[in-house]
């Protein structure tokens, strides 16, 4: 059970007096500082009292006389009628609103009235039923309900007001003075019709009769339903159909039923004893049971609370839970029943109980009271429960909230409570992360004025360093528990009184959260000078933390940290890699490259050692581990692949590629440099015994960047032939065969890690697709090797193609490549000047009659016969060349002829050709005067006139206009040509 708070406070009392005694009450609002009390006495009086909400002074206006029974219930019909409803006797009574004038007695039908209950709408007013539709109209509305109603008959009994027809009288019906009477064994739902301007034409209209419920003792009436209570249980009636169904049923033992109407939430309050059941519309019960301590004579809403009075006590419940916040004591114990009103009409905060003789006044006390005090005695999750409360019935502004979450914050974190307190600031939309600056950094500083000076309840002391709000908290603590000891009662969290945590725990803690809040206030749209502030006090929050990762990763994105404010701290924690982050995320490249190269130092030295974790680095989106001084390499060769100068650059390029070509390639070869490295500086700045990264910038600078310059790619050549030369060396093995298989093996390693392809195919690559090298430079140097293929290429170049061939054929043995060679030289002597060297090889080497066979095989057709037989060598076998000769002879016949055919065809198609030439020329036409031109139709006459090869005959001036190719039929011979048999195809 939570602790009881100040929901309501007394304002003022008010005694009757002598021997009237207090059976009904009802409050109406009059204006903003008078509220009308009218009372109901067990007389039969109804007595009218003025509170003064300013003065709280309570003022006694007038009295009327009903009858000698008590007054049951009072109803006011709104200000704008000046009427009283009260229910005396089993009669209605009407009176004006200032008791000036004798009491009026509804007669007809009412009476013997047991209780009367007035018609609420709910928030969809428009769904509820207008109960005087005519029957004519059933037609339009669209409910079944309604319809039914209509064609029961409702509203036909009307009394005072026989035979008018309502619509045309204009009487208003919007359920606002429309109440549900239950006399006997029926219920009657009556209007009243008040004539203001004469009080004598006060009357009533019985809209509907329902029979058959008896032994009601109250009712609402909620939009088309009535909720009823008897002895034995609870019913819901529907207003228009009259049909009713048990809600549920009362125990053998139980007390009196009991409702109440919660306005707020259109749902209504059943009680059962002690026990409530809140049901909606339809009778359905909604969330749970709502016990009380004992059973209430009445109910009353204020705002999200549910008020009972009862034996002397008035207790204040939460709606949803039920539980207890607030319980008064307004008189002794039996001082008979108790009645409670609300004034629902006005703001809602003025709360009445009567006792037999005696009216107290209440008022509810505002929520920014009620906050304030649970927060002086420190019961922060009863004031968040209540805020939270506020803003879910939505009676507090956004800004409010906002105010209470940062309000609430600074009580928690003066509280030591840094986690609940941080929570409450994210749940502040209008705080500002620059609010916390001082608990992190001593005023004065760089963001002193960032710090805004917003107005709090002074409930808590200034911003202070995270130190002493732990140091003058444990001191609170410690004087709380010596004070407590002492016999005094003081505020005091019980676990931080039974278990004090120490300084380090709470220091750890508050930074922990700090850093917390921190972190989601970079995601939002601030100022710059706050956006530099939180960066760099979070960055001094992680170092404090030592959190080393979350330091760089900070240093290392894009950031607002302000590097004079850090520079020192960082360099005395020896936080080096955060430093150099911060430095190269800042632009500053040369202090990062340098604290980089030291880092790389200290590894290569022995100074440091790596320890077992490596560490981690993101290469081309993949996470690698490596060493610290690859790792310092790595991060400076990010740093130079980005724009800047390009000394720097060079000036740090021979440290990386000492401890990994790869990053010094990387460097070289980067796209993002807006300002080129100069070739000849570059080359100067590497270790020529690097040659593997200088070529591979050569390869870079040559296929990327279309570098132009013929000494760059005579370098480039030069260098892979030297490379060449010394992998040929080694895999011939001149030197010692297991040095040589380590270092072919390093050569191998070296070229995988930086090529894709070996050396020597690069070389022969790049020989084959520039021309801009010089050949004869290359040749002098490999000119004593083994490099034949690449000596093949480089006499191509300059035009020797005997030397080629004698190299494909004769060295290589490459039959393929010479015979193609000869396919590009395109002259029938290089093939037999390539059969000449596979028969005659000299230098003592064996005739190569297989690839003589395979030359002949292939391009036999290109050779002349008798100059093969001639080049063939007596020593050669006849059984190898006999069948490749024969094919040559039989091909050679095989050609004449078919070019002697060729010859003939050609001949005739001339001479067909010439005869249809011949015949065109010769043709005839006949004209006389009956003959028409084909396209303007006049006659030819002695006219002249053309012939086109398709017969169409024009005048001289349309074969003008059509031209010499396209006739009047639209035919174009040029593109259609008309082919007309000859002699040849005839036969």
């Amino acid at each position: 059970m939570a602790k009881s708070r100040s929901v309501v406070e007394l304002t003022t009392r008010f005694d009757l007096g002598g021997v009237d005694k207090i059976r009904s009450i009802c409050l109406s609002p009059h204006s903003d500082s008078q509220t009308l009390v009218y009372l109901g006495t067990f007389s039969g009086s109804l007595l009218l009292l003025s509170l003064d909400t300013l003065t709280n002074i309570v003022a006694r206006l007038g009295t009327v006389s009903l009858s000698a029974s008590p007054v049951e219930s009072i109803f006011v019909l709104g200000q704008e009628r000046g009427k009283v409803l009260a229910l005396c006797n089993g009669y209605l009574f009407l009176v004006d609103s200032l008791l000036s004038q004798p009491a009026k007695r509804l007669g007809g039908v009412l009476k013997g009235i047991n209780v009367v209950a007035r018609r609420v709408r709910g928030r969809e007013s428009s769904s509820s039923t207008d109960l005087l539709l005519l029957p004519s109209e059933v037609a339009g509305e669209s409910s079944s309900s309604k319809k039914f109603l209509q064609m029961i008959g409702g509203g036909s009994r009307v009394s005072d007001l026989k035979g008018k027809d309502l619509r045309r009288e204009g009487v208003l019906h919007q359920g606002r003075y429309v109440f549900a009477v239950a006399i006997g064994e029926r219920m009657l739902l009556i209007e009243l019709q008040c004539d203001e301007e004469d009080g004598k034409g006060d009357s009533f209209v019985v809209l509907k009769e329902i029979v058959g419920i008896g032994g009601v003792k109250t009712l609402v009436w909620l939009d088309d339903y009535v909720v009823a209570g008897t002895d034995k249980g609870y019913s819901l009636i529907s207003c228009v159909t009259g049909q009713s169904g048990v809600i549920f049923t009362l125990p053998d033992v139980s007390g009196p039923p009991l409702l109440k109407l919660l306005c707020k939430e259109w749902k209504v309050l059943l009680l059962v004893d002690n026990v409530g059941v809140v049901v909606d519309t339809n009778g359905q019960p909604v969330g749970g049971s709502l016990v009380f301590r004992r059973r209430p004579d009445s109910v009353g809403e204020l705002s999200f609370y549910l008020v009972t009075v009862g034996d002397g006590k008035m207790e204040l419940h939460q709606k949803k839970s039920g539980a207890c916040v607030q319980s008064v004591s307004f008189g002794h114990e039996g001082c008979g029943p108790s009645v409670l009103a609300v004034d629902e009409a006005g703001d809602g905060n003025l709360l009445a109980v009567t006792t037999m003789s005696k009216v107290i006044f209440y008022r509810r006390v505002p929520y920014e009271e009620q906050i304030k005090d649970l927060l002086r005695k420190k019961r922060y999750r009863e004031a968040i429960s209540l805020v939270e409360e506020l803003d879910s019935e939505g009676e507090i502004s956004k800004e409010m909230l906002s105010f209470l979450h940062a309000q609430i914050g600074y009580l928690l974190l003066f509280d030591l409570r840094f986690e609940e307190a941080v929570n409450q600031f994210l749940k502040s939309e209008s705080m500002e992360p620059s609010e916390v600056f001082p608990f992190i950094m001593r005023d004065p500083n760089r963001w002193s004025l960032q710090v805004p000076r917003n107005r709090y309840w002074g409930l808590h002391p200034p911003p202070a360093p995270l130190e002493d709000v732990v140091d003058n908290g444990l001191a609170a603590i410690q004087r709380a528990i010596f004070l407590r000891k002492a016999g005094m009662d003081t505020p005091v969290d019980e676990e931080f009184s039974s278990n004090p945590p120490s300084r380090a725990d709470l220091l750890e803690s508050a930074i922990k959260n700090m850093t917390r809040y921190l972190e989601v206030s970079r995601e939002k749209d601030l100022s710059h000078p706050v956006r530099e502030g939180i960066d760099t006090l979070l960055m001094l929050l992680y170092r404090a933390l030592n959190r080393v990762e979350d330091m760089e990763n900070l240093a290392s994105s894009v950031n607002n940290c302000v590097v004079e404010e850090l520079e020192s701290l960082l360099n005395e924690s020896e936080h080096l890699r955060t430093l150099a982050f911060l430095y190269a995320s800042k632009g500053m490249s040369a202090k990062a490259l340098a604290i980089w190269r030291l880092f790389a130092k200290n590894y290569s030295s022995g100074l440091w050692q790596d320890s077992d974790d490596l560490v981690p680095y993101l290469h081309e989106n993949e996470l690698i581990r490596l060493s610290g001084k690859e790792a310092a390499a790595a991060e400076a060769a990010r740093i130079l692949e980005e724009p800047c100068d390009p000394e720097l650059a060079l000036q740090h390029l021979s440290w990386i590629s000492d401890i990994n070509p790869l990053f010094a390639i990387q460097v070289l070869t980067s796209d993002k440099r807006t300002e080129e490295l100069l070739p000849e500086k570059v080359i100067q700045a590497i270790d020529p015994q690097k040659v593997e990264i200088i070529q591979r910038y050569l390869q870079w600078l040559i296929e990327d960047r279309d570098y132009n310059d013929p000494q760059l790619h005579t370098s480039y050549a030069l260098s892979l032939a030297k490379s060449a030369l010394e992998c040929v060396e080694v895999q011939n093995g001149n030197q010692e065969t297991d040095t040589g298989s380590r270092e072919a093996h390093d050569c191998s390693v070296r070229s995988i890690s930086l090529f894709e392809l070996d050396v020597r195919e690069r070389l022969q690559t790049f020989l084959q697709s520039s021309d801009l090298y010089d050949p004869e430079e290359i040749l002098n140097l490999i000119e004593g090797s083994e490099l034949w293929l690449e000596k093949a290429i480089l006499y191509r170049r300059i035009g020797q193609e005997t030397v080629v061939l004698q190299i494909l054929a004769l060295k290589l043995e490459d039959c393929a490549a010479a015979e193609q060679y000869c396919v590009e030289i395109g002259r029938p002597d290089a093939f037999m000047q390539l059969l000449d060297m596979y028969l005659d090889p000299q230098n003592g080497k064996e005739p190569m009659f297989k690839a003589a066979v395979r030359l002949l095989h292939n391009h036999g057709e290109s050779l002349d016969p008798l100059q093969v037989l001639e080049k063939l060598s007596p020593d050669m076998p006849l059984k190898l060349a006999s069948d490749t000769i024969l094919r040559m002879l039989r091909a050679r016949v095989h050609h004449h002829r078919q070019g002697q055919i060729v010859h003939n065809v050609s001949r005739a198609l001339d001479v067909d050709s010439r005869l249809a030439r011949l015949e065109e020329r010769s043709r005839h036409v006949q004209i006389n005067d009956e003959s028409l031109c084909d396209s303007c139709f006049a006659r030819l006459g002695t006219k002249l006139f053309a012939m086109y090869p398709d017969d169409t005959i024009v005048c001289y001036k349309c074969y003008r206009r059509l031209g010499e190719s396209k006739s009047v039929t639209g035919r174009d011979f040029k593109r259609d040509v008309l082919i007309k048999p000859g002699w040849l195809v005839n036969r």
